[in-house]
């Protein structure tokens, strides 16, 4: 199989334990990001394919043996950051949205300072850290971000693939932005929990609809 990072790290573990427990049988799952795993599908090269983003009516009708869609897992989408010395970094809702959407580029901002009071934050550029790759994590990213905002949906969009501002660097799959976030002092990207988890990055705390600020996890 082939298809979404986000899931990879619980569907390692399943896949190892399946193993273990029936002979002869080994299943092979290649995280190369959503948009890829439905090609591969289609294309009839894998047996299964996962993707954040369910396949769509046309996606469905050009896989000729049929296609069986089964949700397997949940997760959470987190933002990790790379701030030396921040150990917790608060995020209004529209602070966030304006820094997916480019407006807010320094992480001195006047904004991100009040939501913050007491913490020393950088006179330092903001690096936004987003996907490159066909991406059901960006999918459901997105969506939250256009919900959030009309003028984001109707700028950077919502989908697989957005129109990000050129100015922000793009890596492919979860382990690709983990990683470069964690290279990158003053980085900051959207990520699966389970991957700030695995390489101990810090996450955003970030306000709900309801006002209040929420920790991931």
């Amino acid at each position: 199989g082939s298809g979404a990072s986000f899931p990879f790290p619980i569907y390692g573990a399943w896949f190892k334990d399946f193993s273990k427990q029936t002979k002869g049988v080994t299943v092979d799952y290649q995280a190369k990001g959503s948009g890829a795993g439905i090609q591969d599908f289609t294309n009839n090269t894998v047996d299964f394919a996962a993707s954040d983003a369910a396949m769509d009516d046309e996606e469905i009708a050009k896989v000729k043996q049929g296609v069986v869609l089964l949700p397997m897992t949940a997760g959470e989408i987190v933002l990790s950051y790379n701030l030396p010395g921040v150990k917790a970094l608060q995020l209004p809702r529209d602070v966030y949205v304006d820094i997916f959407m480019g407006k807010i580029t320094k992480w001195n901002d006047p904004k991100i300072v009040a939501a913050n009071p007491g913490v020393k934050l950088p006179a330092e550029n903001i690096t936004v850290v987003a996907r490159s790759d066909s991406s059901g994590t960006t999918y459901v990213f997105t969506g939250h971000l256009s919900a959030v905002s009309e003028e984001f949906k109707n700028t950077v969009g919502h989908g697989k693939t957005a129109q990000w501002p050129k100015s922000f660097v793009k890596a492919p799959k979860n382990d690709g932005v983990t990683a470069t976030i964690k290279q990158t002092p003053g980085a900051i990207g959207y990520i699966e929990y389970g991957y700030a988890i695995a390489t101990k990055q810090p996450m955003a705390i970030l306000q709900n609809k309801a006002g209040k600020f929420v920790a991931p996890g």
